[in-house]
């Protein structure tokens, strides 16, 4: 079987607030409980801490906090999502992580012109999939490079 361009891609489900967005499974080591986080001095206000997760310090990232979202208490359906970008592991605390889909190409709009929020630089993209509007994010937009950086020094801390 020859695999095309237009071959559904597999992405994790997971909210924010009322919106649900996607990242492709490819970049997902793995969902996990909150964990006990280890708050680290001198960082940017949504870096969170880091976590040690079967023996990696993994640098703790609030997604809420990151976009400018109104922080709200965790919960029982709070998740940590540990993905993989720039050649490192970071953890996102989202609000809900519950679905993984395949996602056509075809169901992929470029991102709508919208002005004054600060997720749009975030977005890749558009789906929307049998009446649901899932947001693509583009990973490498979330995490600036001296975010890169401050990662790298967290996840070299020993834990």
């Amino acid at each position: 079987m020859e695999h095309t361009e237009s071959e559904d891609k597999k992405v994790i489900v997971f909210q924010l607030g009322e919106e649900e967005y996607v990242i492709p499974v490819r970049h997902v080591g793995g969902i996990e409980r909150l964990h006990s986080i280890t708050r680290v001095p001198g960082t940017a206000n949504y870096i969170k801490g880091v976590i040690n997760l079967r023996g990696v310090v993994t640098p703790i990232i609030d997604l809420r906090t990151r976009f400018g979202m109104e922080s709200k208490p965790y919960n029982e359906a709070t998740r940590i999502i540990i993905v993989h970008v720039n050649e490192i592991e970071v953890g996102f605390i989202v609000d809900g992580a519950n679905d993984v889909i395949d996602l056509p190409d075809e169901a992929i709009e470029p991102s709508p012109d919208v002005i004054g929020t600060e997720v749009y630089d975030y977005i890749r993209g558009v789906a929307n999939m049998n009446e649901r509007l899932l947001i693509l994010l583009d990973l490498e937009q979330v995490l600036t490079q001296q975010d890169v950086e401050q990662a790298q020094q967290l996840s070299q801390m020993e834990g």
